[in-house]
């Protein structure tokens, strides 16, 4: 099957459309990108979380969780031990983003030399 093959939900007006823009939106985010790749080998708390995703913060990182928890993407798992533990992992659904998410992430891998190369061949007028 090839991508001409595909019938994409078009009409602006459409329930349909609408939410595939939605879910598009929330993948194609930055974070949600590093988060999904970060929680692919099992659950992780939310402090690993924040060490291993450079640059995001406390509040970017809650917010996102929450979003991709609410989407049914990430389950979160609250231990109550003092201090109060969270875990986060992917669910069911959220695991089946792995492969588009790792296949994005080796693409943009393979090819910053080339973006980069073209960036100053651009950007040099």
């Amino acid at each position: 099957m090839t991508l001409s093959d595909m019938d994409f939900p078009t009409s602006p007006e459409g329930d349909d459309c609408r939410m595939v823009r939605e879910i598009l939106d929330l993948v194609g985010d930055k974070w949600t990108l590093y988060i999904i790749a970060t929680l692919k080998d099992g659950p992780v708390r939310f402090n690993e979380l924040r060490r291993q995703i450079d640059g995001i913060s406390q509040r970017m990182l809650t917010i996102n969780l929450r979003g991709l928890e609410r989407d049914g993407l990430v389950k979160r798992t609250l231990f109550p031990t003092i201090p109060p533990r969270v875990d986060y992992e992917l669910t069911e659904t959220g695991r089946t983003l792995l492969a588009p998410v790792m296949a994005l992430v080796l693409w943009a891998s393979a090819n910053q030399e080339n973006i980069r190369d073209a960036r100053v061949r651009y950007d040099a007028g």
